[in-house]
């Protein structure tokens, strides 16, 4: 990366050297499971990310076995960190769903250092891409389990997608664009085309492999940024 210095002749007839002009780097992350059973923190924070996402639950009935221990890690290398839920509409209410992943990791707290939960909505991998769902009621789905999230935690939960996945499962949707954040998948060199409704995305996981365990992320911001949105 090359930084420039921007020189200026004032009217005293003196120079004056601006300093130098360094592009900002999004903070760096990761998202994690038990896929990834042995992390150690305190290197991934020295390689230079800043924070995690860890699978707390799956449907209503699976627990990530290596939560706590994730969670733990995270927190005591000094990580802001938070957990997110694989969604299964086909299984139950996203009430229902909502209600099991804050019993089981994914409430919220405004601490600083405590993302929002998110809810990773996506393809069906076990049968039908849309879990048989028409595109309204996907919709329909996700907001039960986004308004019951925020009423229990008080924030939104992040909404983790693909494009070609919302454009077929919800319809193109801009029902969310105005209240939760989105963190989108697209394994290119750029984010490209963003979902209906948002204007930018939150986070972005632009790899599912890297020099860090799990998938790469970045957040779309400075590092205060990322803190005032553990703050809520």
């Amino acid at each position: 990366m090359k930084c420039f210095r921007i020189i200026s002749f004032l009217a005293t007839g003196s120079w004056v050297v601006a300093a130098p002009l360094v592009r900002r780097a999004d903070p760096l992350g990761i998202d994690i499971s038990n896929f990834q059973p042995s992390v150690d923190f305190t290197t991934v924070k020295d390689n230079g990310v800043s924070f995690v996402y860890i699978k707390a639950t799956e449907g209503t009935d699976f627990i990530d076995p290596d939560f706590s221990s994730h969670y733990e890690g995270a927190t005591n290398a000094g990580l802001i960190r938070g957990g997110y839920h694989f969604a299964h509409p086909d299984e139950s209410s996203g009430a229902t769903q909502a209600n099991y992943f804050i019993a089981h990791g994914g409430g919220w707290s405004g601490d600083g250092i405590t993302l929002p939960g998110a809810l990773d909505i996506e393809y069906n991998p076990d049968g039908a891409e849309c879990y048989g769902l028409s595109a309204s009621a996907m919709v329909s789905w996700i907001k039960d389990f986004s308004d019951t999230y925020h009423t229990s935690e008080g924030v939104y939960p992040v909404i983790y997608t693909t494009n070609d996945w919302w454009n077929t499962c919800t319809g193109n949707s801009a029902s969310f664009a105005s209240t939760n954040p989105l963190w989108i998948a697209s394994y290119a060199s750029s984010v490209g085309t963003l979902p209906a409704g948002w204007d930018y995305e939150t986070f972005w996981q632009y790899a599912d492999s890297g020099s860090n365990p799990g998938d790469q992320d970045k957040f779309n911001g400075d590092l205060a940024g990322l803190k005032k949105l553990a703050l809520g």
